[in-house]
């Protein structure tokens, strides 16, 4: 038993999204003891260069499974090529306007019902609704992935979000209206949104920063959107390797997912982890670093361990953050690396494939620049 994750170059310039396409199974033998699997499909122009990779590398039209993690455009456009122009057997996208039932009681306005917020939801995460439309009407399996969902007989298993902790998340996604109880952290996280915004478009200040091997230039404070956290983390576990894929995810998702992963019985040992929100430095901290993967570790000492941001060519210093990649390089994880507008594969027991070389670590980072 093999696999092959290719991680896709998605978006332009300095915007970041993902498009993962994965094999594995028996990948020396024939397509019928293989399995196919997407996760999320990048910006609409990436669907159709995800459905040409898939049919030259994977020499086949079926897929088995696709997942959106979240409805970000950077995750989901691309997917309605996908369904359009492969055979898709199953779909696993969360369908927020089917949660609406009591909603209404999170919002001040009293005249909002619980049959207007399933509407909005509708209209604000039009991309996904869409999606769900059409892969119904290609009569594709279409199902919601909580905590515990599965498939291929448990091989791929949803750690996060659970149904209760996405439902808690629905009342604070971009787009809501403002409820009886906005917290501090929702307040933050407006702010936040907001200054993002005003930076993305403003001239970037950039200052120095100097780094100590061992010390994580990062917090546990989850400062990352409920929409992010919503996304679905997933692991696959092939020959005794967990393979973990994290979306957006922010910190309080990622330790929902440990805490799943604590009670696995499969053995399996983390082989390889997706760099979540294309390497930000809002959604991952010491801590859940620590239960995902393990303590720092002493200079030259290494966990046989892959760990891959998807980011656009000119994504840095955001996308990726070099304090994320320094915090897995204090791990063991000397390759740890971003795409960079580039695609990489990785892989094990997997045929070798022309044009797609080994890459080289690339160097731990004693100083860089990020955004003032």
């Amino acid at each position: 038993m093999g696999y092959e994750i290719d991680v896709l170059a998605v978006g332009e310039k300095s915007n970041s999204g993902d498009a993962i396409a994965i094999r594995y199974g028996d990948l020396h033998g024939e397509r019928g003891d293989q399995t196919v699997v997407i996760i999320d499909g990048g910006y609409k122009d990436d669907g159709q260069k995800l459905v040409e990779h898939v049919q030259t590398h994977f020499h086949t039209s079926k897929v088995d499974l696709v997942i959106s993690t979240h409805p970000d455009q950077d995750h989901i456009n691309g997917l309605s090529t996908v369904i359009d122009e492969l055979e898709v057997t199953e779909l696993w996208i969360h369908q927020a306007w089917e949660h609406n039932e009591g909603l209404a009681e999170n919002f001040k306005d009293g005249r909002i019902t619980d049959n207007s917020i399933g509407e909005k939801l509708k209209d604000n995460l039009e991309s996904a609704y869409k999606l769900v439309q059409q892969a119904k009407g290609k009569g594709i399996n279409v199902c919601e992935p909580f905590t515990g969902s599965s498939f291929d007989f448990g091989s791929v298993k949803v750690l996060s979000p659970s149904l209760k902790y996405y439902e808690e998340l629905l009342p604070k996604f971009d787009g809501m209206p403002e409820t009886k109880a906005a917290t501090e952290d929702r307040s933050a996280q407006g702010l936040m949104a907001a200054l993002e915004a005003f930076t993305a478009k403003a001239a970037k200040a950039l200052k120095k920063v100097f780094a100590s091997w061992g010390e994580d230039q990062l917090d546990n404070d989850d400062t990352t959107s409920a929409k992010n956290n919503s996304s679905v983390i997933t692991q696959l576990i092939v020959d005794g390797r967990r393979l973990l894929f994290t979306g957006d995810a922010g910190i309080t998702a990622l330790n929902n997912a440990a805490d799943e992963i604590d009670t696995c019985a499969s053995g399996a040992e983390l082989r390889f982890m997706q760099i979540p929100h294309h390497g930000s430095k809002r959604n991952i901290g010491p801590d859940v670093l620590n239960r995902l993967i393990g303590e720092p570790v002493s200079v030259g000492k290494e966990r046989q361990i892959s760990a891959i941001a998807s980011s656009a060519k000119e994504g840095a210093p955001k996308h990726p953050h070099q304090a994320v990649l320094n915090a897995f390089k204090h791990r063991g994880i000397p390759g740890a690396r971003a795409t960079k507008g580039g695609g990489i594969r990785h892989h094990y027991d997997a045929p070798d494939r022309a044009g797609w070389s080994s890459l080289t670590p690339e160097p731990y980072c004693y100083e860089y620049d990020e955004e003032a």
